[in-house]
């Protein structure tokens, strides 16, 4: 009978990594508020996200509370307190956003190894990127939705929402998400999370991806895509809830500034409150399983 120690976190450490996850994003969600959109004729290059942040915490400490805080992070500190809510519409964003980096973060067995750790950057982008464009088809297939014809590219759905899935996935998933990710996840791993307070999690001890592919997992997928498509559907109804402060249009975009400064002190409090708890003894959430 063999013994293994299996990586779990203390109800306090989940804690801490879904307040880092949703405050740090957050905060990179009003910065991206400011970096202006480039066109080149009738396509647009502009900053998607710094997902890199999110699969960061993902591969470093745990997918499930770093992917949900992530999400959490950009309604709360990206949308509601920048004075914009996309009311059910938002949990389409949510689900399709918390699923990819829960997976990214679980492809990654060991985050010293840099292909599972580009695998898992890459995976994340494209199943976030792949469920928002099947939803916007299907949204004009569907009739819910007119389709947005961009002048210069057929005008085909399929063809629009296809080329903005290869500039989000090329521009945004390589520059935001795969190269920073790639630099930062081997060279922090072992390293912050004794400053924090918690040992490594086992590289000995995640899931292979013929564990990962299995039918129920599969089926929670096609379950969860179908219920983004069913929220954003709603969302296009008088079932919506949206609403809409112009905050930005009344005082500026420096209203950002100001805004940003609530994640920044959410995020340096949990780092701080990590650092104090260092030299306390504790178990750092392992346990003895046979």
């Amino acid at each position: 009978m063999n013994t293994h120690t299996r990586f779990t976190l203390t109800e306090s450490q989940k804690m801490m990594v879904f307040i880092l996850s949703m405050s740090l994003y957050g905060l990179s969600n009003m910065i991206t508020e400011l970096i202006p959109k480039f066109y080149l004729g009738p396509i647009e290059f502009s900053v998607e996200y710094f997902a890199f942040i999110p699969l960061s915490l993902a591969m470093i400490f745990h997918p499930l509370y770093a992917a949900i805080g992530a999400s959490l992070g950009e309604v709360i500190f990206g949308e509601i307190m920048l004075g914009q809510f996309g009311g059910i519409g938002e949990l389409e964003k949510f689900i399709a956003f918390s699923l990819a980096i829960f997976i990214a973060g679980v492809i990654v067995r060991n985050p010293e190894n840099k292909k599972q750790v580009a695998l898992g950057a890459m995976a994340g982008v494209i199943i976030h990127q792949f469920i928002s464009m099947s939803v916007d088809i299907l949204k004009v297939w569907v009739g819910v939705e007119e389709l947005d014809a961009v002048e210069g590219l057929a005008e085909s759905v399929v063809v629009i929402e296809g080329i903005a899935f290869l500039n989000d996935v090329l521009f945004s998933g390589i520059l935001f998400a795969l190269l920073p990710t790639l630099y930062l996840v081997p060279r922090l791993y072992g390293k912050i999370e004794p400053l924090l307070g918690m040992k490594p999690r086992k590289n000995d001890l995640q899931l292979g991806l013929s564990e990962i592919i299995t039918v129920p997992f599969i089926l929670a997928v096609v379950v969860l895509g179908s219920l983004s498509f069913l929220f954003e559907y709603l969302s296009e109804t008088t079932f919506g809830w949206e609403w809409e402060a112009p905050l930005v249009d009344r005082f500026g975009e420096w209203i950002v500034f100001p805004v940003m400064v609530v994640p920044v002190i959410i995020a340096l409090s949990v780092i701080i409150f990590l650092v104090k708890r260092k030299g306390r003894k504790d178990t750092d959430g392992y346990s003895e399983v046979v």
